[in-house]
């Protein structure tokens, strides 16, 4: 269900703008669409409160809960079924955030992600987006929403930015605890400033050599790490919030010194923060991640020379640990209600290493 569709059918049901406001805010904030002290009958029209019932039963539909897989530190990987029969998943994440997922599939093949071993299936609809948030917050509070899940984004950006406007509006989650995260699309840079909510920027960078970022990121735009710091830092400035670098380390491929000397190069002095993430173990893959040592030497070695960097340390080592691993696992037949701590993905996050940062 597209978002400008639920509105337009609430419409033919005779719900003004108040009335269209009220149901999206409760069916975002998973609440029931009885709330409140006031009767429905003295404010509502006829047409639309006779159809609630069968449309909270739709929306409930858009995304359920086929298994979680909680750890530790607070996180639980989601695996969700969508209507037509397919999955994706959502996560929960520590201090009451959520990433969710934007497409089935993925385009972009990064060649160390299993999400993109499938390709792209389909789109997620803006109502999709938000039904994970509605899902998630049946659970738990959620504050922050990072669309960091399976899919890029920035290929489906209409629906996306319909999910944004609405959880940053009757969704009551800040602007800029609204994350859109991108291998780097250079309509993303003007588009978001666009709408009447502009979230936070997240870019994949992972390499500071063009020629790599081809290899790793085979199908993503061919915008060069110093075009895509360029934009970032406008987007940055123009909205006041820091961009989020994201850098999964793959040993021997990006975890050198010249890659360091690199990172330097690039982001001294500009308005952002470097999220550092060991590689998570793909069965079929040719990759590891470096030893903890190595990246933790990485992550100092940046905030000593003023890169302000934050190093998450992704314990878990199965094929749950990274994005798209669950669901491979679900179609496989393998996925059971429930798993044990030591299958779930566990997110552990180091403090933020403060550095002086202009």
């Amino acid at each position: 269900m597209r978002l400008d569709t639920l509105r337009e059918r609430l419409l033919a049901l005779g719900a003004r703008p108040k009335h269209t406001a009220r149901v999206l805010r409760l069916w975002s904030q998973a609440l029931p669409q009885d709330s409140g002290r006031r009767k429905l009958e003295s404010f509502m029209p006829a047409t639309l409160r006779d159809a609630l019932p069968a449309l909270s039963a739709q929306l409930a539909g858009l995304a359920t809960l086929i298994s979680a897989h909680p750890a530790s530190d607070g996180s639980s990987r989601l695996l969700v079924g969508l209507s037509d029969g397919q999955t994706v998943e959502s996560v929960l994440l520590p201090r009451d955030g959520l990433c969710v997922s934007s497409q089935v599939g993925c385009a972009v093949a990064c060649v160390f992600c299993m999400t993109g071993k499938s390709g792209l299936i389909r789109q997620l609809t803006g109502g999709e987006m938000v039904a994970q948030v509605a899902l998630a917050r049946q659970m738990r509070t959620v504050k922050k929403v990072v669309f960091m899940g399976m899919g890029e984004p920035a290929h489906n950006l209409d629906n996306v930015m319909q999910a944004i406007e609405l959880l940053g509006t009757v969704g009551n989650i800040g602007h800029k605890n609204l994350v859109f995260s991108t291998v780097g699309d250079e309509r993303v840079f003007s588009q978001l400033l666009q709408g009447p909510v502009k979230p936070a920027l997240a870019l994949s960078l992972h390499t500071t050599r063009a020629d790599l970022r081809v290899k790793l990121l085979p199908k993503a735009p061919r915008l060069s790490p110093e075009d895509l710091v360029e934009m970032g830092e406008a987007y940055a400035r123009a909205t006041g919030y820091p961009i989020q670098y994201q850098w999964t380390l793959l040993e021997g491929i990006n975890d050198s010194d010249e890659e360091i000397e690199g990172i330097v190069r690039l982001l001294h002095g500009k308005y952002a923060l470097m999220n550092m993430i060991p590689y998570n173990a793909v069965d079929d893959l040719p990759y590891q991640r470096p030893s903890w040592e190595r990246a933790a030497q990485i992550a100092r070695s940046l905030h000593q020379r003023g890169i302000l960097t934050k190093l998450r340390q992704s314990a878990g080592q199965d094929v749950d640990g990274g994005c798209g691993q669950l669901r491979a696992r679900a179609l496989g037949g393998i996925v059971s209600s429930t798993q044990p701590e030591s299958t779930a993905i566990q997110w552990q996050s180091q403090a933020v290493m403060k550095a002086t940062h202009v």
